[in-house]
C-alpha cells in the first residue's frame, strides 16, 4: 500500500446517520483502513458470533479473538478500505450506533504518538521533530510517516499506535507530516534486564555403561544454544509462546544428562529478556517446560 503523504481532510454529510460512514468512505478512498467505534472507543462485533465479545476477543474487543466469520470482523484486523464492506449490510447496524471512526495507522504506513496529558505534550515538543498534530480530548496525536510495532506506556502518558492497533479519527490536524524518527522507534526498545541466576535442576546422568554423551561435546551443545537464541531473537510476534517452545526444545534435547549449565541458561534468558520478556516470565517458561518433560 502506498504511504500517504497527508491524511485526507474527510468530510461528512449533515445527517448524523450517515456522517461517520461518509468520513470512513472518504478516508478509505485515500487508502486509510477504517472501522466504526461505539461509545467508549470500543469496536463493534460485526457479526452475530462476535456480539458482546462472545467470540473470545480480549476485553472490549480491542484485540481480535478467534471468530467463526470467514474473516476478522472487529478491532484493527477488521479495518478496511473496501467500500462494499463499509457500506454493506454487515456494518450497517454499527454505523447506526457509531460514536466515532477509527483507522489502522500501520495499515496505511503511519505511526501515531499518543500524548495523553500536558506533560507528555511538553516532552514531545522538547524531544521529537515537528510533524502533523491532531488535538485530542486530553492531549495530542503526533502523526509520522512510517510504521513500527505498537506499544503502550513507553513513558508516562505516551503510547505508540501503529501496527496491530487502531486510533480514533479526530480530524486531519495541522502541520506537515514528517518521516518517523529514530527517537520514536527507540521508545519501544527495552534494555535487557539482569538475568536471574536459576539453579539447574536437571541432573539425570547418562546411562551407566553407555557411550559418552554427545551433548558434552562443546561444539554440539554450543550450536544448539546458538540456534535457540536465534529462534527467540527472530520472533516477530507471539514472543512468550516462542520462548516457551524454545526452552522446551532445548530441554528435550539437552536436559536429561546434566549438560546444561547456568551459563547456557543465562544466554537463553538474556535472549528472551531482550525481546521484552520479564525474568519472571523466563523462570515460569523454564519451569513449565521442565514439568512438561517430567524433569
Amino acid at each position: 500500500m502506498t504511504q500517504p503523504t497527508t491524511i485526507p481532510r474527510a468530510s461528512g454529510h449533515n445527517s448524523a446517520l450517515h456522517r461517520h460512514r461518509s468520513v470512513a468512505l472518504d478516508l478509505a478512498q485515500h487508502g486509510v483502513p477504517v472501522l466504526p467505534l461505539r461509545a467508549g472507543k470500543v469496536p463493534f462485533g460485526n457479526c452475530p458470533a462476535c456480539r458482546d465479545n462472545t467470540c473470545g476477543g480480549r476485553p472490549n474487543m480491542k484485540t481480535p479473538g478467534p471468530c467463526d466469520c470467514p474473516r476478522p470482523c472487529h478491532a484493527w484486523a477488521a479495518a478496511t478500505t473496501d467500500p462494499a464492506t463499509i457500506t454493506g449490510p454487515a456494518w450497517a447496524p454499527a454505523w447506526r450506533q457509531a460514536a466515532a471512526v477509527a483507522y489502522h495507522p500501520g495499515g496505511t504506513g503511519l505511526t501515531v504518538v499518543d500524548l495523553d496529558h500536558a506533560d507528555a505534550v511538553d516532552w514531545a515538543r522538547r524531544t521529537l521533530p515537528a510533524t502533523r498534530i491532531v488535538l485530542t480530548t486530553r492531549g495530542e496525536h503526533w502523526i509520522y510517516r512510517g510504521s513500527m510495532p505498537s506499544a503502550n506506556a513507553v513513558r508516562d502518558g505516551v503510547d505508540i499506535k501503529s501496527t496491530m492497533v487502531y486510533a480514533r479519527w479526530l480530524g486531519p490536524g495541522t502541520g506537515t507530516m514528517t518521516d518517523l524518527p529514530d527517537a520514536v522507534r527507540a521508545l519501544i526498545v527495552k534494555e535487557p534486564s539482569p538475568v536471574r541466576s536459576i539453579p539447574c535442576s536437571v541432573t539425570v546422568p547418562a546411562p551407566v555403561g553407555g557411550p559418552d554423551c554427545p551433548h558434552r561435546v562443546p561444539a554440539y551443545l554450543d550450536r544448539g544454544i546458538a540456534m535457540a537464541e536465534q529462534r527467540i531473537t527472530g520472533a516477530s510476534n507471539a514472543v512468550h509462546a516462542t520462548v516457551y517452545r524454545t526452552f522446551l526444545a532445548v530441554l528435550s534435547t539437552h536436559g536429561r544428562c546434566g549438560c546444561l549449565t547456568e551459563t547456557h541458561m543465562a544466554r537463553l534468558f538474556a535472549a528472551a529478556q531482550a525481546k521484552g520478556e520479564s525474568p519472571r516470565h523466563c523462570t515460569d517458561a523454564w519451569a513449565n517446560a521442565l514439568t512438561r518433560l517430567g524433569l
